[in-house]
Order: C-alpha cells, then structure tokens, then sequence
C-alpha cells in the first residue's frame, strides 16, 4: 500500500512530475511546463509507479488519466506541495515579520487602474500582507495557478475550455464600456456620439482581451467605421497613447473619472451595450482563502455596486 511505504522510499521530484502531469492532462504539456522532454517524464513516471508498485495512469484514447490508486496520490500530493509552498513563503519573510505573502496573477487584458484599485486595499497598514503581483497572459498565469505559485489570477474573461488546468471562475461584476480622447479628437465642435469615431483613428484592445470582439461586434451594429491605428494588449500602454492624442481608446466606465484624470483626456462617450467583465480564477470552488474573498468583496462592492456596504472596512482583512 502507498500508505505504509518508509518516506526515505518516496522520490518527491518523481511525485512532482506525477502532479504536473495530472494537472496539465498530458505528459506532452506537461513537459512544456517542465521544460524537459516528454520522454524523460515518462520514463521518471515509469520509475515512480515501479517504486509504488502500483499503476497511476490508464490510457483512454490517446490521452491518460489517472487511476483510483493515482488520484489518492494525488491528494497528498496536493497537500504535500502546498505545505512546501507554505514554507517557502515563511522562510522568504523576516522571522519578525508577520506579514501574510499573497501571490496576484494579473492578465495583460486587465486595465491597470483596475487592477490597482482591486488589491490597493490590501496593503493598508492594519491588513500585514506582503502583496506579490505577476502580469503576464492568462493562459501563463494559469499554469502559474496551477503549480501553485499564484494565489488567485484576475482576467477579464473565465479560464479558457482549452488550458488543461482545474481552475475555477467567480464573476467579480462587470461595467460599461466608456470611449475617451484627448487634444484635437475631443475638440467641442466634433459631431456627436457615436459618428465622430467615424473614420477617426482608434486604438483596439489586444486580440488577447475579451473588449475586442465586443467593440467591433458595436461597430458594426452601429455601421461605425474608425480607423484602426493599432492594437495594444496593455491597456496602460494603450491609454497613454491615448493620452497623446493618436486615437479614441475604450476603458470600463467604472475607473471613468480616474482615467480623465490621471491621463488628462476627456470622456467622448458611453456604451451600455458592450461590457467589460472581471474575474477571479482560483484552484478552489468556495473561496476559503481570506485575501482573495476579501478582494472579490472589494470588487462586488466598491467597484461595481453589486452588494451592499452594510460593514467596517476591516472586512477585507479580518476573517
């Protein structure tokens, strides 16, 4: 039994290839993951089952998915590296310090003055997190998640059907969808909402955001043709362009007055049709982890309105 075999006995880098594999749903991505060749992982996972002498995996189709016996190790597989990751985190701090480590994956589509405005609350003096923010592209983040380096990663859609990775959406609210420009393009004589985009120049969303399609799904409807200038996956970048006047860009209407403000442009526009949503993607169904509850309050709560404000700020940080 896998229970009663000595822990000298037990190969932990053979324990983690086994997760990974499971996790990515193939040893072909799992070797990506772990840049190593797909033969070297399943000659390790053959080495691993001969040490447990039992089978962790069965062949269904061309893929493989663990057996009764597999998913039991995974289990304490689970809980075995996320104590390991627990202590990691504690010898990274002070042994003074009693600041909690919360690990923030921040996908590219996400506006930074969204983001910001998300996890800021969480580094008031009174809440002792030690704040650690990633960006990059969801599908990187969630392998991130998956491996148990991040906490929680926040996108502006749900996880996609093709990452094989076990996650979990919670829809946080969404906005409508407001249209800025600065200088010449706001001038005051300009026609009215929506025909001055009209062959005006406009700077899209990256095809990796969600605002994309919704924004030349309205064009469209609305028989607007503006004149695509470029494309930006970063919405800071995006928006300081904006900012130098090269075209009108779209932002939620939620950060409206903040966009104005700190980019110095003006408001062109509102379109309630076409919305930008927000989600929290974590490995758990319920969310027990009280940072991330907290930041899906602070959401729900001051960003879209969705609940009522019936409680101390000291919501976001006692559990």
């Amino acid at each position: 039994m896998v229970g009663r075999l000595p822990l000298r006995q037990l190969n932990f880098k053979h324990l983690r290839y086994f997760w990974t594999v499971v996790k990515a749903g193939s040893i072909a991505r799992a070797a990506q993951q772990l840049h190593l060749s797909p033969q070297a992982i399943s000659g390790q996972l053959n080495e691993f089952e001969k040490t447990l002498g039992v089978a962790l995996f069965r062949r269904v189709g061309r893929g493989l998915e663990p057996t009764e016996i597999g998913m039991r190790v995974l289990g304490y597989a689970e809980q075995i590296f996320s104590l390991g990751e627990e202590l990691l985190s504690a010898l990274a701090h002070s042994p003074h310090s009693s600041r909690t480590p919360f690990r923030v994956g921040i996908a590219d589509s996400v506006p930074k003055i969204v983001a910001y405005r998300l996890v800021q609350p969480l580094l008031a003096p009174e809440a002792s997190v030690h704040l650690v923010c990633r960006e990059g592209r969801l599908t990187y983040l969630l392998g991130e998640l998956a491996l148990h380096q991040l906490d929680m990663v926040v996108a502006d859609r749900p996880a996609p059907e093709n990452v094989s990775v076990r996650s979990f959406d919670h829809f946080l609210g969404e906005s409508a969808v407001s249209i800025f420009g600065a200088g010449s393009l706001a001038r005051p004589a300009a026609p009215s909402f929506p025909q001055v985009l009209e062959e005006a120049p406009f700077l899209l969303p990256g095809a990796e955001t969600a605002l994309q399609a919704r924004l030349l799904q309205w064009f469209d409807e609305c028989r607007i043709r503006p004149r695509l200038v470029g494309e930006f996956d970063d919405s800071a970048l995006m928006m300081a362009f904006g900012q130098a006047g090269v075209g009108f860009f779209a932002a939620p209407s939620a950060i409206e007055e903040t966009v104005i403000r700190q980019y110095e442009v003006a408001l062109i526009g509102r379109i309630e049709s076409v919305r930008e949503q927000l989600y929290a993607i974590t490995t758990e169904r319920q969310l027990s982890h009280p940072l991330i509850a907290a930041v899906c309050r602070i959401a729900q709560r001051d960003m879209f309105g969705l609940i009522e404000d019936t409680q101390e700020k000291s919501i976001y940080y006692a559990q």
